[in-house]
C-alpha cells in the first residue's frame, strides 16, 4: 500500500495538461497539479479519490475558506484536506505577491 496525495495550486494561467506532475516512490505516490479553477481541482480530486483511493489534499494559499470546504465536500470523509497556510506576517508577504502578479 501507497500513501496517495496530491498538493494542488491554482494560477491564472495554468494549464492543467502541462502544468503537472508525479512523483511515486515505494510508500508514497504524490501529484503536483496546478489548476486554472476550483471546478478542476474538484474533479481532478473526485477522479482521483474514485481510481486511485487518495488519502490527503494539500491546497496552496490561495484557495478561500469557501473553496477548501467544497473541496472537502468533493473528497469525502475518508480524505484528509488541508491547506499550506503560514503565520500572520508570512500570510502578508503572499497576498502581497499575489497582489503583484495580479492574481486578485
Amino acid at each position: 500500500m501507497k500513501f496517495k496525495t496530491i498538493v494542488i495550486s491554482k494560477a491564472p494561467d495554468a494549464d492543467p495538461e502541462k502544468h503537472r506532475a508525479l512523483v511515486e516512490t515505494e510508500k508514497m505516490k504524490l501529484w503536483v497539479q496546478v489548476v486554472r479553477t476550483t471546478d478542476q481541482a474538484c474533479e481532478l480530486v473526485r477522479k482521483l479519490v474514485a481510481e486511485e483511493g487518495l488519502h490527503s489534499v494539500l491546497l496552496c494559499p490561495g484557495f478561500s475558506h469557501l473553496e477548501v470546504a467544497r473541496l472537502q465536500e468533493v473528497a469525502g470523509p475518508s480524505v484528509s484536506v488541508s491547506v499550506a497556510r503560514g503565520d500572520g506576517p508570512g500570510n502578508k508577504v503572499i497576498a502581497e505577491v499575489f497582489r503583484q502578479v495580479g492574481w486578485h
